[in-house]
């Protein structure tokens, strides 16, 4: 079976590049990643043993569909057009991985940045918490932060945006 780290390489260079969809078999393990569509990844270990007379149908693993909220189509097109107004000339730092967003060190302690603070780019603007190691993530540019767009404890994505900057 891969280890974890290895998974994690896969995922990064199956989305820099322009594939859709990856399959991987090894002594058993499979792993199926897709780019578009819906969001599968299926990893199961496949028993090795004697040859059956007749193929055994491998069942599927899938995410549960949810149901779309129904939302006029005009309403979402003009908040999307003042999305992209006001974040076209603002630096986005994103995750890097999947994992607990939290905004300080400690539950007691201070938020690393707030709105309106003042950052370098070595400077630690929160920790992604993921398999209990704790990966402090920096803001990558000079700048001021703008926005925080995640909530404190909540569960984030790779590649997605947790604060807005405004480069200096």
């Amino acid at each position: 079976m891969l280890k974890v780290q290895e998974i994690r390489e896969l995922i990064k260079l199956v989305d820099q590049s322009s594939i859709d969809e990856f399959s991987y078999e090894y002594e058993g393990s499979k792993i199926k990643m897709k780019k578009h569509g819906e969001v599968k990844s299926v990893a199961e270990h496949v028993q090795q043993a004697a040859p059956a007379p007749a193929a055994q149908p491998v069942p599927a693993v899938q995410e549960a569909s949810r149901p779309e909220p129904k939302v006029e189509a005009a309403a979402v097109q003009e908040v999307k057009q003042e999305e992209v107004q006001d974040t076209s000339n603002l630096h986005k730092i994103v995750s890097p991985m999947v994992g607990t967003f939290y905004a300080s060190s400690s539950p007691e302690a201070d938020a690393y940045v707030k709105a309106g603070s003042k950052v370098s780019k070595d400077s630690v603007v929160c920790i992604v918490e993921a398999m209990k190691l704790f990966n402090e993530i920096e803001a990558e540019v000079n700048g001021e932060i703008v926005e925080i767009l995640v909530k404190d404890g909540q569960l984030v994505e790779y590649g997605q945006p947790l604060f807005l900057v405004k480069p200096e």
